[in-house]
């Protein structure tokens, strides 16, 4: 009977013992379980959350080259016409005679208005005349006036007749200093130092100064030194400082550049093509440049503070405005609003919102929001040399 009840709690304590390891057994694959589910919710985690490449904000170099097309003019440029009637009778310059102020340029013959200016000096010698003898008359009528010799009415006659003689004589002394102008007309001469660049007269041809299209004679062009004409864009306009250098290429001078500087601008953007037209002026005494050019014009214009470098492909564009993707400390997304002040095609210069050295993501979703948490990608190396020229 005893060893019954030996043999039974032997039993029994074999039976907790395995019930003890049963269930230690089974809290242990509980533990595991949960442990790998804990494991595989991270992985997931991980493997769900965005991958971005990223770049960083490159500073913006001090002065910015910036090409435009310019056009090229003389310093003076002039279209000679004639003042008087008549025939040529001889030019003394042809194309590509240099020329100072005041060189005969064409000889004019105008036999009428030399016939005029004749007539009109004979008319100034009556009238002066006319004129002497209407004064004596009136200063001698006012001394007999005073004895009462003759009437007051017969006096004041005689006074305004000299007066109007003294007028006459203006007029007609006008008219011969406008014919003896017109007379000086027949010399067509330089109006400065220059190259004679056309003529487009010859000997013999009439020459009628009054008609409603007259035909030029000359064209001179003075081109030791040059304008230089550029239409800047808007968005770059502030930068135009009086300082301004820019350095000019030409197609048939390819390898040599030439140096010029601001002369003013036209401080007025054009309301057709929103831009500022400036004036650039360059030595050309060596005659090596021809007016009437064109030009390439690279402009040294200074970048704004603390203007960046970023790739267009950076920007989001969102119905509040142009935003860009940055990464924080703790790899989450803030977007920020960017200013774009020039575009150059595959990059964008950004005046305002990004501080250099940011780090900004490339080709950003559309879904992309703040507080977001990404992954960098590592195998993507975006360096300022891969994405800026």
């Amino acid at each position: 009977m005893d060893d019954d009840k030996r043999l039974s709690a032997q039993t029994k304590k074999h039976i907790y013992i395995i019930l003890g390891i049963m269930l230690t057994i089974a809290i242990i694959g509980m533990i595991y379980r949960e442990i790998e589910f804990l494991s595989l919710k991270s992985t997931t985690k991980k493997e769900a959350m965005l991958t971005v490449a990223t770049v960083q904000a490159t500073p913006s170099p001090a002065t910015q080259d910036t090409v435009l097309p310019g056009y090229v003019s003389a310093w003076h440029d002039a279209t000679i016409y004639a003042r008087t009637n008549g025939y040529i009778q001889e030019w003394k310059a042809d194309i590509g005679t240099r020329v100072k102020t005041g060189d005969l340029l064409a000889l004019i013959t105008a036999p009428e208005v030399d016939a005029q200016l004749q007539q009109t000096e004979a008319d100034l010698k009556t009238a002066e005349a006319n004129y002497q003898l209407a004064q004596s008359t009136a200063i001698r009528w006012l001394n007999l006036l005073k004895t009462e010799s003759v009437s007051k009415q017969a006096t004041d006659e005689k006074v305004s007749d000299a007066k109007a003689k003294a007028a006459i004589v203006v007029a007609t002394r006008a008219s011969r200093d406008r014919l003896r102008d017109l007379v000086s007309f027949q010399r067509v001469t330089a109006p400065f130092d220059g190259v004679v660049a056309a003529r487009n007269t010859d000997v013999g041809r009439l020459i009628n100064a009054g008609s409603s299209a007259p035909q030029p004679l000359f064209r001179v062009v003075q081109s030791d030194r040059l304008r230089i004409y550029v239409r800047v864009p808007q968005n770059t306009a502030a930068q135009i400082t009086p300082n301004l250098t820019a350095k000019l290429s030409f197609s048939e001078h390819p390898g040599k550049t030439y140096s010029a500087k601001l002369l003013d601008t036209a401080n007025a953007i054009d309301p057709n093509t929103r831009t500022l037209l400036i004036q650039l002026i360059m030595d050309n005494a060596n005659y090596e440049l021809l007016p009437g050019s064109y030009a390439q014009v690279h402009l040294l214009i200074p970048s704004g503070k603390n203007s960046v470098r970023l790739p267009i492909n950076t920007v989001l564009f969102r119905a509040d405005g142009l935003h860009v993707g940055t990464i924080d400390g703790d790899h989450k997304v803030v977007l920020k609003p960017i200013t774009i002040s020039r575009d150059f095609g595959d990059f964008i210069e950004i005046s305002t919102g990004i501080k250099p050295h940011e780090t900004v993501i490339i080709n950003p979703s559309d879904s992309l929001m703040t507080g977001q948490e990404v992954k960098v990608s590592t195998t993507e190396d975006k360096t300022e040399e891969n994405v800026f020229p």
